[in-house]
């Protein structure tokens, strides 16, 4: 290390394409982890964002965009997100004739690479800015429902951090079991409290959390607030966290239909933005919050 601390660490940074930079994470190693062997883990999409995506044109000029990637759930793999960063680097010296040549190599690599067919779209900046890209889903959004992040501010005592997610935290006092004829209700619930840690890096994730679910038991928010919680010390991908939780939340409330989704917060220029659902009709549209 040098005397600056890790600032002064370089990393080295491709300057010819290198699609062979890409590095799979087969998704099995956080599934595994998930007590729930369920087929609904792979219905949904993961949305990656890469806010420096740039090459050259045939002019050598520079040229820039922003991207999305729509990464299927049922796809065998993911792909290491530094990894990722690595090779759209490589991508910046590198002359293509037309975006549209861009956007057809970057879907061909990253499909090689997870195992199924991504979408890749390209954006350019002042069509957003400008609304004439209002559709895009860049626009800032506001999750729909209500926040419960203030759910905990009675609690007497305090919430202990634990090491991995709890879903125990989510169970009925003895007491307090749901009738069988009590009517299905729908809540939508949001909490910006999100936090995990890369297992790669060890780097924090912030995210933010959005819960649409349809079911005949309460939804107790403080509870549900404690288990969002549990996950602050924990090691695991931004996809293997919805995963758990989606998993968790099925297994608890027998929902109806169930939506998870959350935004995490940029790092390295890309954010990461996965979402399950209970049934293919319930996926919503891409967007992006203020945070990011």
């Amino acid at each position: 290390m040098s005397i600056h601390g890790v600032l002064g660490e370089s990393t080295s940074y491709p300057k010819t394409y290198q699609p062979d930079t890409l590095y799979a994470i087969p998704r099995a190693m956080g599934r595994n982890d998930i007590n729930w062997q369920d087929d609904k883990l792979q219905l949904g999409v993961d949305w990656w964002h890469a806010f420096e995506v740039s090459w050259l044109n045939s002019q050598g000029i520079s040229q820039m965009a922003i991207a999305r990637f729509a990464i299927p759930a049922s796809s065998p793999n993911i792909v290491e997100s530094k990894s990722l960063k690595l090779y759209l680097n490589s991508l910046n010296f590198t002359e293509f004739e037309s975006w549209q040549a861009v956007q057809q190599t970057i879907a061909k690599d990253l499909t090689a690479c997870v195992g199924a067919d991504v979408e890749v779209s390209l954006f350019e900046l002042d069509a957003i800015s400008s609304g004439k890209d209002a559709n895009s889903g860049f626009l800032i959004a506001h999750p729909q429902g209500k926040c419960i992040d203030q759910a905990l501010d009675n609690l007497q005592g305090k919430v202990e951090l634990v090491e991995h997610p709890d879903a125990t935290l989510l169970a009925d006092d003895a007491d307090s079991k749901p009738s069988h004829d009590q009517a299905e209700t729908e809540y939508q619930l949001y909490s910006n409290l999100l936090r995990s840690n890369c297992p790669v890096t060890n780097q924090p994730d912030w995210g933010t959390l959005a819960i649409d679910i349809t079911t005949s038991q309460d939804i107790d928010e403080a509870k549900l607030l404690t288990y969002i919680l549990s996950f602050r010390q924990h090691n695991g991908f931004h996809e293997q966290c919805v995963e758990q939780i989606f998993a968790d939340l099925s297994q608890r409330y027998n929902p109806a239909k169930l939506m998870v989704r959350a935004w995490y917060t940029r790092r390295g220029g890309i954010d990461i933005n996965p979402c399950r659902v209970s049934d293919s009709i319930l996926l919503p549209q891409p967007s992006r919050l203020v945070r990011q």
